[in-house]
């Protein structure tokens, strides 16, 4: 089970957790301490980091709009792990993850790559395109520098759910359904089975993600699964302000991200 000691003693319960995704760098490195720090007011238990990457296979419009904008700001692999301690300064005592895709791991090489975590606090890692077949070095050195590999689980990794669950540290990303990132009307009757199914092999909280946009959403998620993972929703919620930061209104956008946040995942 995921405990205290499992993210080293910053996680305090296992269900029902509200698990926010935001792109380091977007729009600018300290506004994303800033939104960081309004998603930890608001009750985030775990902050996903994503590195912008130029060719995010998973990520939908939304994601791949803030990734864009984040790489024209200089943001970089290096610099987002190096963003965790400047967050810790600012007050953010909640684990991180770093969502990032494989390619600039293996550019900055492994060891480097966990070096780099480990010097600057990061709990845990997230790497979407690396199958888990392939993951093994990449587990180990987690291992060792004891940071959680968060795993995967989709809907078409049916026949692999077992044995990904069994294995899974930290929380069990579940996949609600096939496709990119994006904001989605509705949960399927297919989703939430799949959910359940997952539940029955995982040793750690299964937390939902791709598509979660409303209260609703979350409410429904909590009661099939541990937790929700919510990005495209936060994503868009702060492209929508872009022209209020860059007319100085700041503080209101803060308070604004704030209040949009606290309705969707308390109603």
């Amino acid at each position: 089970m995921l405990t205290k000691q499992a993210f080293q003693g910053k996680l305090t319960k296992t269900e029902n957790l509200f698990i926010p995704f935001i792109v380091a760098g977007d729009p600018s490195p300290e506004l994303t301490i800033e939104y960081a720090l309004r998603l930890q007011e608001q009750g985030a238990d775990i902050l996903e980091l994503g590195v912008p990457y130029s060719d995010p296979l998973a990520d939908g419009p939304t994601i791949q709009r803030a990734a864009k904008r984040a790489l024209n700001a200089g943001m970089s692999l290096r610099k987002a792990i190096q963003l965790v301690p400047e967050l810790r300064k600012r007050g953010l005592e909640i684990p991180v993850v770093i969502f990032t895709y494989y390619n600039p791991v293996l550019r900055i090489g492994h060891e480097e790559f966990f070096d780099l975590l480990e010097e600057n606090g990061v709990e845990g890692v997230l790497i979407p395109d690396l199958p888990y077949e392939e993951s093994e070095e990449i587990r180990d050195l987690a291992l060792q520098k004891e940071i959680e590999f968060i795993s995967l689980v989709a809907p078409n990794s049916d026949k692999r759910v077992k044995q990904i669950a069994e294995h899974a540290r930290g929380f069990l990303y579940c996949v609600s359904t096939l496709g990119v990132t994006g904001e989605r009307n509705q949960m399927t009757a297919e989703a939430l089975q799949f959910i359940e199914k997952v539940k029955e092999h995982s040793s750690v909280p299964v937390a939902v993600g791709f598509g979660i946009s409303s209260y609703e959403h979350v409410q429904l998620v909590n009661e099939h699964a541990d937790g929700v993972i919510i990005g495209s929703k936060i994503v868009r919620i702060i492209e929508s302000s872009l022209d209020k930061i860059e007319s100085g209104q700041t503080s209101d956008v803060l308070e604004e991200f704030s209040e949009e946040i606290r309705r969707l995942v308390k109603g």
